[in-house]
């Protein structure tokens, strides 16, 4: 099993370039294809025709937003070449929350953005990140928006409860577990009401992936009832000094809702580091 096919997200924000670097750097890594899916929010201009002079400022954005477009293409289009990369620049005019979980059914994985708050042009569509990795059915791997990482991969944790999600999440890294230098599974006790025996031991998730050639280590988290599980897991991180987190997403859409896990949400708002997430 490996990495074939790599679609990344990218759009107007101050971060898809870095995005778009860790995408060539797996893409040699695993000597995969890679295809750049350029999509961004669009406000309806007919919102901006209300108030005197908004019609200028519109115009003046869509301006701003088309020299980044083209700044970033021909930035995209550089470093294939010089990478040796094969890969194709696409321009979808639907908005990324339709257009990446439809390109993201052809990949092998899927490399998108956190939402950055001080960044309106990260903004894609509401719950954007949850939604894609609820509906692609494939691994996303997410790059928050702050910080710098040298090494991807090198040292990773996963996440362990033994659940359909974690399962399908350990098993679509395996790639980057196989050449991992460290990994350590976190696998968290149950907690006082659960019923014994309920949690597969990490133990057997180890033994699995030691057959795939991965050396794992196994690390239990208590469970405590009164501190949330996603703070246990981003100190665990710190500690760890991880530099990925492998984890199933948890959650459901609901119409015009979007439900999720508390250890999921809490990693897309929060993660320190790069999260390689499946549902």
């Amino acid at each position: 099993m490996s990495y074939k096919s790599i679609v990344v997200q990218l759009d107007t924000s101050e971060h898809s370039e870095s995005r778009l670097e860790y995408a060539l750097r797996l893409a040699k890594q695993f000597d995969a294809h890679v295809s750049g899916v350029f999509s961004a929010f669009t406000p309806d201009p007919r919102s901006f025709y209300v108030m005197a002079g908004s019609a200028e400022y519109f115009e003046a954005h869509r301006e701003f937003r088309r020299k980044r477009h083209d700044a970033l293409e021909r930035v995209f289009q550089a470093e294939l070449l010089r990478a040796g990369i094969s890969g194709q620049w696409i321009d979808h005019n639907e908005y990324a929350s339709e257009a990446m979980p439809r390109y993201a059914r052809y990949a092998d994985l899927i490399i998108a953005g956190q939402d950055d708050p001080n960044d309106p042009e990260s903004f894609i569509a509401d719950h954007f990140p949850e939604t894609l990795v609820l509906s692609a059915g494939r691994p996303v791997l997410f790059i928050p928006y702050v910080g710098v990482f040298p090494t991807l991969g090198a040292n990773v944790m996963v996440a362990w409860n033994g659940s359909r999600e974690a399962t399908r999440a350990v098993h679509d890294a395996l790639p980057l577990l196989q050449r991992a230098k460290k990994t350590t599974i976190v696998t968290l006790n149950g907690l006082k009401d659960e019923p014994r025996g309920n949690r597969i031991p990490g133990a057997d998730i180890a033994l699995v992936l030691g057959r795939h050639g991965v050396k794992a280590e196994v690390a239990e988290l208590d469970g405590i009832d009164d501190v949330p599980l996603g703070e246990m897991l981003l100190s665990r991180v710190s500690q760890l000094n991880a530099d990925l987190v492998v984890m199933g997403a948890y959650g459901h859409s609901r119409w015009q809702e979007l439900v999720m896990g508390g250890a999921t949400r809490s990693m897309l708002q929060s993660m320190t580091v790069p999260v390689l997430m499946s549902h």
